[in-house]
């Protein structure tokens, strides 16, 4: 199938491997209102259809599914983002106005700071309690 191959090399952006977390959502609609927000775009069907979701950022994917079951403030889910300036992906998602909601957890955690193994990092919880951690390496 020619049309797969060119089809993924658009969603790998030229990477021959690639990695796509998939983590809970309790309400997929609602999930994606919040990434929608933060510049993700659907990128599948629509949710009801398969209560499966596929967002993308640039070359960013993350996928969900639906489980109305998941406890925001339990779950382990996460993920990690690569991107070129850390500070500037947090001071464009701070720019949104993400409130921090005790009840989902669900906060953007910052600014970004350095770590000790060498990269600079913020995080994001979204309303289901997935965590996104965002890094890039240090500014010089």
């Amino acid at each position: 199938m020619p049309w797969a191959r060119s089809e993924a090399w658009q969603y790998s952006a030229g990477v021959v491997e690639f990695a796509v977390p998939i983590m809970p959502a309790n309400d997929l609609n609602a999930t994606l209102s919040f990434y929608e927000r933060l510049g993700f775009e659907n990128a599948g069907s629509a949710p009801s259809e398969w209560n499966y979701l596929i967002i993308r950022r640039g070359s960013v994917q993350l996928h969900f599914y639906g489980d109305p079951q998941v406890d925001p403030l339990t779950t382990s889910s996460s993920c990690y983002v690569f991107t070129d300036d850390a500070d500037a992906l947090y001071d464009a998602w701070k720019s949104v106005g993400i409130t921090t909601d005790p009840k989902t957890g669900s906060r953007l955690q910052g600014p970004p700071v350095e770590t000790d193994y060498g990269m600079r990092e913020f995080a994001l919880v979204d309303p289901s309690g997935n965590l996104i951690r965002v890094g890039s390496p240090p500014l010089v």
